[in-house]
């Protein structure tokens, strides 16, 4: 069978950035990816990579910024008070926070520096600004999702 939109696949994958730094790697973490193929959960160059494959195929797909996680946006990062968080939270730079916006939207951001009495957040997300490139294998491929039986 053939990759093809609604069909749910398993890949294992390998990605790294431009330099070649490895950023994720599904056969570290032990289990495939699954995905149905056009629900959007995924990349769409990603996808596009693997349409009209077939499990066994291997396949790579460079994914500029653009088309991955945008660039770096340097809007998106903001001083906020201590205050904000609560009691006896360790405040560290490279430390991954979540909460939620005014809207009630929720947000992740990374603790960028800490100062005194604030804290610099980053809320890109953490792939933002880099070129992408992702080695592919199939694994299966089929109408319906193993794991609803």
């Amino acid at each position: 069978m053939k990759v093809a939109e609604g069909k749910v696949v398993s890949v294992h994958y390998r990605g790294t950035l431009k330099e070649g730094t490895v950023f994720d790697d599904s056969r570290k973490k032990g289990n495939p990816l699954v995905f149905r193929v056009g629900s959007g959960q995924i990349l769409p160059a990603f996808e596009n990579a693997i349409i009209g494959k077939s499990p066994g195929d291997v396949t790579s797909v460079s994914i500029p910024c653009d088309q991955a996680y945008g660039p770096r946006n340097e809007e998106a990062e903001q001083v906020v008070p201590k205050t904000t968080f609560p009691g006896g939270f360790q405040f560290h730079a490279g430390k991954v926070v979540e909460g939620f916006s005014k809207t009630g939207n929720k947000m992740r951001a990374i603790i960028k520096s800490v100062e005194e009495d604030s804290v610099l957040l980053d809320f890109n997300h953490p792939l933002a600004g880099d070129d992408l490139h992702f080695d592919i294998e199939i694994v299966e491929c089929q109408d319906e999702d193993p794991k609803q039986d």
